[in-house]
């Protein structure tokens, strides 16, 4: 695909006014059409403020609207801006051009999931072994017999899983996963957390059904503690850490 320059400044004169400007090379692929992905450059304005999601849909605006890119709440919280930026899996509402100390800022699809179009990834996948890892409260009582209407816990307990029910599922855990990469099954770091998250909820009743799901040959022990997942989570949670604490399950250390 032939790379293209175009001059924000020279041709646009709705966008926002700055002195500093990047070069912003968007990967672009169609699976329908390309054999390989190729390049566009754009030069685009920005202000200290200015996010990379804020200045491709400058791109899609007042440049090329073909371009793919998957966004809703912009605020990270929905996780749908997850891509590769200048290498590393980010999420672009929540990139600030300024922070990222570079003149070219290069966005890619994110690495392990499949390719809808440019920058916009499947999820299936995600989504699929998420809910294989039955992520919600299992228990035996399907009624309430006492007078208690909420089931306690005490802040110590909540503390035990509290941060890995701060995932968004916005998938940057498994993009930066390099046994992912390898191993297509593997049911990947957010499931995993999210595993854990529930195994270390004192309301919850499935740790058995759980932890037999992910002692698998695809599951838990094909982990190699790179610790990727953890270094590129947006919202802290630390699955590398969540991985280790399960095997302490499986391994009789925990119980």
């Amino acid at each position: 695909m032939a790379q293209v320059s175009s001059i924000a400044n020279e041709q646009n004169t709705t966008a926002v006014s700055s002195s500093k400007s990047i070069t912003l090379r968007i990967s672009r692929f169609n699976p329908e059409h390309d054999e390989t992905n190729g390049f566009m450059e754009f030069t685009i304005p920005y202000q200290k403020w200015t996010t990379v999601l804020e200045a491709i849909l400058e791109v899609k605006k007042h440049f090329d609207h073909s371009v793919a890119v998957r966004y809703s709440c912009r605020q990270a919280t929905c996780g749908s801006c997850g891509m590769i930026i200048n290498g590393k899996p980010r999420l672009a509402c929540f990139t600030k051009i300024s922070e990222l100390n570079s003149d070219v800022v290069t966005v890619e699809p994110m690495n392990n999931f499949p390719i809808i179009r440019d920058l916009a990834v499947k999820f299936e996948k995600l989504f699929d072994t998420h809910q294989k890892i039955k992520p919600y409260l299992i228990r035996d009582d399907t009624e309430l017999e006492s007078n208690e209407k909420e089931f306690l816990q005490s802040p110590e307990e909540v503390e035990q899983y509290i941060q890995f029910a701060n995932c968004i599922k916005c998938g940057l855990c498994n993009s930066a996963c390099p046994t992912m990469a390898t191993d297509s099954s593997f049911v990947g770091p957010q499931a995993l957390a999210q595993a854990y998250r529930y195994v270390a909820d004192t309301r919850d009743k499935g740790k058995d059904s759980r932890l037999k799901i992910i002692d698998d040959s695809h599951g838990i022990w094909r982990c190699h503690f790179a610790g990727s997942c953890s270094q590129v989570c947006p919202k802290g949670v630390d699955p590398a850490m969540g991985i280790q604490l399960l095997r302490g399950y499986l391994l009789g250390f925990r119980s």
